[in-house]
């Protein structure tokens, strides 16, 4: 037979037919092609910091990518200073103390933290708690290593906490795994002390992993809490930070695990057979960013705070109604019953307004009736985005 006529028969692996591409990876394709046909859209979609790292960061970062040794392969377990500087930093603002040799690694990213940590816990089959709503990476995660899904729920009239009452009805003895994150994204809810604990001692009581996604605690809070000053927490609980959001530093990939020493050693033994060490100055320049003081979290939650007036702004002009206390990169409103749903008042905002918000169902069924306002953007063209929207005819 020629080969040119031979027919091949290539698929992927199950696990790629079981996730979608991320939504935001489908959307932003949509909006760059509205803005080359000259659209000008008003992005207030992705929770990415549009303000730079603090200039010593920069700075520091400059000069140690112009020393000569600076360039080979660094250890897994990143650089002493970095994880010295990570517990200073919990010791300072979060109350925790942590061994910064057996307790802390570094992490190229908390969304890559998320698949260390599924690998290291889950087997394929067991079951994993997943929010509902929340990061849509804790369930895309979950299938792509096998785990079973099981969504607990979180409502407005809860406040967006977990019902301890319906999580005990679960199967329990399949379930090894659970994802929480406050302040919660995409709600801006923040975890009261009542929760935290109890969050442990259902862990405890159940041999559950609690494993807490940590990168919103300094945005518009002035008392950033740590699931690990919990009494009891260190022998359950896992921790992950990220300088993406404190310290405007998304792109440069640094994050942080912490947790007791047995679980981070697991851990370490699936990162690193994944991915390595990162460049020495990107960690020399995020010890500088953990060394900041306290104005530098003031001054920028300065700026969240006039952005947060404008958002507030943008959904009274919609229609939608908002927890004033929320905390966070984000704003999360419910839509008018007569807008419908999340998604169709995102797309109107979006084709009729120039404006892309993102409806609040790409993070679960209990985010159907909401949309999300991002803070990532400039006071100029959040003023925009209300202008035009006042100008639609709502």
């Amino acid at each position: 037979m020629n080969p040119a006529e031979m027919k091949c028969e290539i698929r992927p692996a199950t696990r790629v037919e079981h996730i979608e591409e991320y939504y935001f990876s489908r959307k932003l394709r949509e909006v760059a092609r509205l803005n080359a046909e000259g659209r000008d859209i008003v992005s207030l979609g992705i929770g990415g910091p549009d303000l730079p790292p603090a200039p010593e960061v920069i700075a520091t970062l400059n000069a140690e990518a112009s020393r000569p040794d600076s360039h080979s392969y660094q250890p897994y377990v990143g650089i002493p200073r970095l994880r010295q500087a990570f517990a200073a930093w919990y010791r300072k603002y979060y109350g925790v103390n942590l061994d910064p040799d057996t307790e802390i690694r570094p992490l190229i990213g908390s969304k890559e933290g998320i698949l260390h940590v599924s690998l290291a816990f889950l087997n394929p089959g067991d079951g994993v708690l997943i929010p509902n709503p929340g990061y849509p990476t804790y369930s895309s995660v979950s299938r792509i290593v096998g785990a079973d899904i099981f969504s607990y729920e979180l409502t407005e009239e809860r406040g967006w906490q977990p019902d301890f009452d319906a999580l005990e009805q679960y199967p329990l003895h399949r379930i090894k795994l659970m994802w929480v994150n406050y302040p919660h994204m995409p709600t801006g809810a923040a975890a009261t002390a009542e929760t935290m604990r109890r969050l442990v001692d259902f862990g405890r009581r159940h041999n559950i992993v609690i494993a807490h996604d940590n990168p919103y605690s300094f945005i518009l809070n002035d008392r950033p809490t740590s699931l690990l000053a919990v009494e009891g927490a260190c022998d359950i609980a896992i921790e992950l930070n990220s300088l993406s959001k404190s310290h405007n530093m998304a792109g440069w990939r640094v994050a942080m695990v912490a947790s007791n020493p047995r679980f981070i050693e697991w851990i370490l033994k699936i990162k690193s057979n994944i991915d390595s060490g990162q460049f020495k100055p990107v960690m020399e320049a995020a010890v500088k960013a953990l060394e900041l003081d306290s104005d530098w979290y003031m001054e920028l939650n300065t700026v969240y705070r006039r952005r947060r007036a404008l958002a507030e702004q943008i959904m009274q002009a919609i229609g939608c109604t908002f927890d004033p206390a929320q905390q966070g990169l984000f704003l999360w409103g419910r839509v008018p019953a007569e807008r419908g749903d999340g998604y169709r008042l995102a797309d109107d905002l979006l084709y009729n307004a120039g404006v892309f918000v993102v409806p609040g169902g790409v993070f679960g069924a209990n985010g159907d009736g909401y949309i999300r306002l991002s803070l990532c953007a400039t006071e100029e063209r959040l003023a925009e985005a209300l202008k035009r929207i006042k100008n639609y005819c709502f």
